[in-house]
């Protein structure tokens, strides 16, 4: 039987799975990432028992489709990430958006909301999480909670454990280290795991952002979407900016990436400095 590595990834097909992943994700591959594409799903043709690529393809157009996109999506998803990611948008969530917050969520006796919308394997919304933990020490009437999300299973289940190598928390300072993460002994050695307290704090969800509805609360306080955006065309983007804004409270804040640009879209919100927007 000749194997998927002896059956390229013809042009035809390349062109009905790029297509498929956009309109399922609005991830936009051009022609030049074909032989990435067919890389990232060679072993997955092996692993389903698969000989040729329009044999996949073949799946994918069948009634039965939905966990094989789903698959598919998560093979081509990039997921670079690390804790305390572009600092400065933690230190304006610090210095510039929770102080003036604060007294108003207490007046209404009212929880704060935060999203990590593009959360990957976790560093961002645990970096939240700590970032409010330590603030709201001097607020305990304040509750609080993370929605996390990415469009990836696989990432949202390691996420979801809270298990990182000891070099991936170096950016986390020694002091916030001792107290949020647990250190791993025996088979662990070399790892630490997000203290549970910490872990309760975040909720999971897999979303896409195109999908209809969002399974997360309304009148979010602040939205973190960075480093995903670069993915989209111009009118993906000011699709998903909409959406996400429906679910801003009013004067809440869309952080998106250093990288990234609302430039070019009709969004509504006013910019307030590199990569910080606000709902009116």
């Amino acid at each position: 039987m000749s194997s998927s590595q002896e059956t390229p990834l013809s042009a035809e097909a390349y062109r009905f799975i790029v297509d498929l992943i956009y309109r399922h994700s609005r991830i936009k591959l051009g022609s030049d990432k074909q032989a990435l594409l067919s890389s990232r799903l060679t072993k997955r043709l092996r692993s389903i028992g698969l000989s040729s690529f329009d044999d996949y393809c073949a799946v994918l157009r069948s009634p039965q489709s939905q966990d094989e996109i789903e698959e598919l999506l998560d093979l081509i998803s990039t997921n670079h990430t690390r804790f305390y990611r572009e600092p400065d948008h933690f230190d304006y969530l610090i210095a510039k958006i929770l102080p003036p917050l604060i007294p108003t969520l207490i007046a209404r006796r009212s929880p704060l909301r935060v999203w990590s919308a593009a959360s990957s394997s976790g560093e961002e919304p645990y970096t939240l999480a700590i970032v409010l933990s330590e603030f709201l020490r001097a607020f305990p009437a304040v509750d609080w909670q993370i929605c996390a999300s990415d469009i990836s299973k696989r990432v949202l289940t390691a996420a979801k454990q809270g298990v990182y190598r000891m070099d991936a928390v170096e950016p986390v300072p020694p002091d916030l280290l001792k107290r949020y993460f647990q250190k791993g002994f025996g088979a662990q050695e070399g790892k630490c795991r997000v203290r549970s307290e910490l872990r309760d704090k975040v909720r999971y969800e897999r979303i896409n952002l195109f999908q209809h509805e969002y399974p997360i609360p309304l009148q979010q306080h602040v939205i973190f979407c960075r480093n995903v955006m670069i993915y989209f065309d111009i009118p993906s983007r000011e699709q998903a900016v909409k959406r996400m804004s429906h679910y801003l409270a009013p004067s809440g804040y869309l952080i998106v990436g250093h990288s990234e640009s609302l430039m070019g879209i009709n969004h509504g919100l006013k910019s307030i400095q590199q990569g910080i927007y606000q709902k009116p």
